[in-house]
C-alpha cells in the first residue's frame, strides 16, 4: 500500500511538468527556428527573448517566500502552481503573430515581445519555486531522489512528444498551422493541472500557518539570502568551484539550444519537420543515458563525480562530431552526433544532479539549492544570449559561412565541457561539507548584524 501511494504521488507530481516541458520545448525547437530561419528576425533578439526567463529565476526566492507566508484558501502551493502555469501558457497564444512581427521588424514588436516573455519568466519563476517546494514536502528523504529523477524524465518525455506533435501539425512553416499548434498549449497545461493537482497538497491548518510565520525569521530570504550566497562564493573555494562547474557545464550544454534547429535549416536546408526531430534524437539519448545509469547502479556503486566526468567528456565528444558534420556539411553525421550528445548528457545529469544534492549543509539546503539554481539560470541565460550574438555577428553579418560559424560554435561547446570537467576535478563533497559547516555559521552570524 505504501508503494502504491508513493508511486501515485510520484506520477502526479511528474504530470505537473508535462505542460511546463511542452512550453519550454516549443520555445527551444520551434519558435526560435521559425522566427530566425523562416521569418528573418535578428538571432540575438530571439535568443535573448528565449533566455530572458532564466535571468528572472532569482524571483523564485520572492515567490517561494510569498507562498510560504500567504496561503490561498488554505493551500500554500496549489493556487500558485495553477495560476503561474496557466498565465505562462496564455502567452503562447500570441507568439505566432509576434513571430511574424519580429520577422517584419515592426516598430514596437521587440518591446511587446520582451513584455510577454517577462510575464512568462515571472510565471515560470513562481511555478518552479512552488512546484519544487511541493515535491520536497510531498516526499521523504528516502524517496526524494527517485521522485526528482522521474519528474525530470517526464519533462524530457514532454519535450519529445511535443516535437512529434509539432512535426505532424506543421511539417513546414505555415502561420495558420503554427497558431493551431500554439493554441494547444493552454489546454495541455490545464488538463495536466486538473489530473495532477486536486488533493495532492494537504490543506494547511491555522496553527501551522501561525507557526510558519513565527519561525520565518530563522530562514534566510530576500536580500539577506543573496548576501549570504555572495559571501559564501567569496570565502569558500569549494562553493566557488562548484558554482563555476555548474555555470560552465550549463553554458556548454545549452549554447546550441536556441540555434540547433536554425543550424539544420541554414547548413543543410532542412524543413521544420526535419529539424524538429533533433529534439527527439538527443532527448531520447538523454533518457537512455539516465536509464542505463539507473540500471547500472543497481549492481555497481558508481561514484557521482565519475559519472559527471564521463558524461561531460562524452558530451564534448558529441559536440566534436557535430562540429565535423558542420564543417564537412555531412547531414548523415548529425543524428549520431546528437544521440551521443544526448546519451552523455543523460549520464552527466545523474552524476551532476546527485552531487548537487550533496553539496549542501543540513539546515540550509534551500540556500544552497538556490545558489546552484542561480548558476544554472545564469548559465542557460548566457547560453541563449551568446548563441544569438554569435549567430548575428558571424552568420547574419556574412562574416563566416554558416557551416564554418556553426563548427566554431559547436567546437566552443566541447571546450566548455572539457573546462567544466577540469574544474570538477578539484571539487570534493567531503571537503565542501567540512568547510561549510563552519563557513555557513560564520556567514549567517555576520549577515545577522549587517
Amino acid at each position: 500500500m505504501q508503494f502504491v501511494r508513493v508511486a501515485t504521488t510520484t506520477v502526479r507530481l511528474s504530470l505537473l511538468r508535462i505542460g511546463i516541458g511542452w512550453m519550454f520545448a516549443l520555445l527551444a525547437f520551434n519558435f526560435n527556428r521559425v522566427t530566425i530561419a523562416d521569418l528573418g528576425a535578428m538571432g540575438i533578439l530571439v535568443t535573448s527573448l528565449i533566455g530572458l526567463h532564466h535571468f528572472l529565476s532569482p524571483f523564485q526566492v520572492f515567490w517561494g517566500r510569498l507562498a510560504d507566508r500567504y496561503p490561498l484558501a488554505g493551500y500554500r502551493r496549489t493556487p500558485y502552481i495553477a495560476a503561474s502555469a496557466l498565465a505562462g501558457s496564455l502567452v503562447f497564444v500570441v507568439l505566432p503573430s509576434l513571430a511574424v512581427s519580429l520577422g517584419n521588424r515592426e516598430p514596437g514588436a521587440a518591446l511587446l515581445a520582451f513584455g510577454l516573455f517577462a510575464v512568462f519568466g515571472l510565471a515560470m519563476a513562481a511555478n518552479g519555486a512552488t512546484t519544487f517546494a511541493l515535491i520536497a514536502e510531498a516526499t521523504t528523504e528516502r524517496n526524494r531522489g527517485g521522485v526528482v529523477a522521474v519528474t525530470h524524465t517526464f519533462t524530457i518525455l514532454s519535450a519529445i512528444i511535443s516535437a512529434g506533435v509539432a512535426a505532424a501539425i506543421m511539417p513546414i512553416y505555415d502561420p495558420q498551422q503554427m497558431q493551431v499548434l500554439y493554441n494547444l498549449t493552454p489546454a495541455i497545461v490545464l488538463v495536466s493541472l486538473l489530473i495532477a493537482l486536486p488533493g495532492l497538497e494537504p490543506r494547511i491548518a491555522r496553527q501551522q500557518h501561525a507557526a510558519l510565520l513565527a519561525g520565518g525569521h530563522l530562514e534566510p530570504h530576500g536580500p539577506n539570502a543573496f548576501a549570504v550566497a555572495l559571501r559564501l562564493l567569496r570565502s569558500n573555494p569549494q562553493v566557488r568551484g562548484f558554482f563555476l562547474f555548474m555555470l560552465l557545464s550549463i553554458l556548454g550544454i545549452f549554447l546550441q539550444d536556441a540555434i540547433l534547429e536554425v543550424f539544420g535549416k541554414e547548413v543543410f536546408g532542412m524543413e521544420v519537420g526535419e529539424t524538429t526531430r533533433f529534439t527527439q534524437t538527443w532527448g531520447g539519448g538523454v533518457l537512455l543515458g539516465m536509464l542505463l545509469v539507473a540500471a547500472l547502479t543497481v549492481f555497481v556503486n558508481m561514484p557521482k563525480k565519475l559519472l559527471a566526468t564521463l558524461g561531460g567528456l562524452g558530451t564534448a565528444g558529441g559536440f566534436a562530431l557535430i562540429t565535423v558534420a558542420a564543417l564537412s556539411t555531412l547531414p548523415d553525421l548529425v543524428s549520431p552526433a546528437l544521440f551521443i550528445m544526448g546519451l552523455s548528457i543523460g549520464v552527466f545529469n545523474v552524476g551532476a544532479l546527485s552531487m548537487m544534492m550533496e553539496m549542501a549543509v543540513e539546515g540550509h539546503t534551500g540556500l544552497y539549492m538556490g545558489l546552484w539554481g542561480m548558476a544554472q539560470g545564469i548559465g542557460t541565460g548566457l547560453a541563449n544570449i551568446l548563441s544569438g550574438a554569435l549567430h548575428t555577428g558571424l552568420i547574419e553579418s556574412q562574416l563566416l559561412a554558416p557551416s564554418v560559424a556553426y563548427g566554431l560554435i559547436f567546437g566552443m561547446e566541447g571546450v566548455l565541457m572539457v573546462a567544466a570537467v577540469a574544474v570538477l576535478h578539484g571539487i570534493s563533497v567531503q571537503q565542501f561539507q567540512y568547510l561549510d559547516h563552519t563557513d555557513i555559521t560564520a556567514t549567517m552570524a555576520l549577515d545577522s548584524v549587517t
